[in-house]
């Protein structure tokens, strides 16, 4: 029996599949990582870096390999792959770089004699359920800080995933981590719930859908686990004024094109105030159009097909019912096999479907509103609450609006800007904690309190 396996997306073509484990095998995983919690959690900070730094030496070293693997398995544009194992190499050299601070003593001014710390120490092993958008940059969010604080990681990736997950694996182990600190796991749902119940395993971090994460939380909150959740996103691109606008449309495309469209904080829906809207829409649906899904083993790809034909035929659905229900169709909506044609849809109104749902792939909406005040509700009328982005000259109305907005993350007058130091999360129905930063390394900590008299 096998769920994991390598369909390359622009032929549909089965490129290698692999077995699921046994339930033996899966348990002496779980027995392998809680042992290594106890050898790695002990093994001090300055040790612990150098083993980290040199798993982001072994991105680098394989960064071509990966890249390709990425390619084959989700459709990503190949300069996009490359990218995403540099940024991932760059995040776990962060975590190298600043384990020190994670891992000092937190002193507390207190009201009697005597002093208080918190001191930071590691709970043990973990589980991670990771998507398939992101193969190697989503575990470098989860794996990196937790495994500077000490904790060992249990890595269950998605499915359609196993080659790059496979290879991750070696890359993490051929740093010299012990045995059982970083284990690739090929396991059912059942199975992963098995482990999240199991007391050997302290936490849960899972990226994904709304439905996964519910489904992941419920299991967690049985179990008394902590759980981490980065989810969904409909994230707002709000454009209020502009002294440039050729280029603030080419940062809309980029926002929306970035990662064949399939990226949780990527720009989704275009909130343009109205002395703009009829210029904005113009030149970003001609921008749109004259980008063509093409192969994404070539260099200068800008867009490749979707992860998989069953996401291009989900997507399809959603335009036409869209334009069923009375939206307009701008540009796109056509597709050929799992590549799909960048899409605008415009007279979106509340109650038609697609205003209420993630478009996970080249597809944007655009609204016109009247003010600012008008943008900020739109923008927040939505369950998600991941990123969003604003265009101003003024600096002023960027604050209001920063302020305004209900999301985990605000860009002002930037796309595409993420980086190590830079805390990624949401609220609402878009998660419940943070990754990268600092910030990651707080979540599956023991912070302990030492008071002595």
């Amino acid at each position: 029996m096998t769920d994991y396996a390598v369909v390359n997306p622009a032929t549909g073509e089965t490129l290698a599949t692999y077995e699921t484990f046994t339930d033996a095998q899966i348990e002496d995983a779980v027995s392998r990582a809680h042992a290594a919690a106890g050898v790695w959690g002990s093994t001090p900070a300055s040790e612990r870096a150098a083993v980290i730094r040199r798993i982001a030496e072994g991105h680098r070293a394989r960064r071509d390999e990966l890249a390709a693997v990425i390619v084959r398995e989700m459709g990503k544009p190949l300069a996009g792959a490359v990218g995403e194992v540099d940024f991932a190499a760059d995040i776990i050299e962060f975590y190298a770089d600043n384990i020190e601070k994670i891992t000092a003593d937190q002193p507390l001014d207190i009201l009697g004699d005597g002093t208080a710390v918190i001191r930071r120490a590691p709970i043990g092993a973990l589980l991670g359920i990771m998507p398939w958008n992101f193969p190697a940059y989503q575990v470098a969010r989860f794996a990196g800080p937790n495994l500077a604080i000490g904790n060992t990681i249990l890595l269950k990736h998605a499915p359609q995933c196993p080659e790059s997950s496979a290879l991750l694996e070696e890359i993490y182990r051929d740093a010299g981590l012990p045995d059982g600190a970083y284990v690739n796991l090929y396991a059912t749902n059942e199975q992963a719930a098995t482990i999240i119940a199991d007391p050997r395993v302290q936490g849960v971090s899972v990226t994904g859908s709304e439905r996964a994460g519910a489904a992941v939380a419920e299991v967690a909150g049985r179990n008394l686990k902590k759980v981490a959740l980065e989810l969904g996103g409909s994230d707002p691109f709000i454009l209020l004024s502009t002294d440039d606008l050729d280029a603030t449309v080419q940062a809309a495309v980029d926002a929306r094109l970035d990662n064949n469209g399939q990226s949780c904080n990527g720009a989704k829906r275009f909130i343009v105030a109205d002395g703009l809207y009829d210029a904005f829409v113009e030149k970003f649906v001609a921008s749109l159009a004259a980008v063509q899904a093409t192969d994404p083993t070539q260099e200068d790809t800008i867009l490749g097909p979707l992860s998989s034909l069953a996401a291009a035929e989900r997507l399809q659905e959603q335009v036409d019912g869209a334009v069923a229900q009375g939206a307009t169709l701008l540009t796109g909506g056509t597709r050929e096999g799992a590549f799909f044609a960048p899409t605008v849809l415009a007279d979106v109104t509340a109650d038609m479907d697609v205003y209420r749902e993630e478009l996970f792939g080249p597809a944007a909406v655009v609204y016109r509103v009247a003010d600012e005040d008008a943008a900020v509700k739109l923008a927040n009328d939505t369950s998600f609450g991941l990123g969003s982005y604003v265009f101003t000259t003024d600096p002023a109305q960027a604050e209001r609006v920063a302020n305004g907005i209900d999301a985990g993350m605000v860009y002002v007058n930037v796309v595409l800007a993420d980086s190590p130091e830079l805390p990624f999360g949401g609220v609402k129905r878009s998660g419940t904690s943070r990754e990268m930063g600092l910030l990651a390394a707080d979540e599956f900590v023991n912070k302990k309190l030492i008071r002595v008299a």
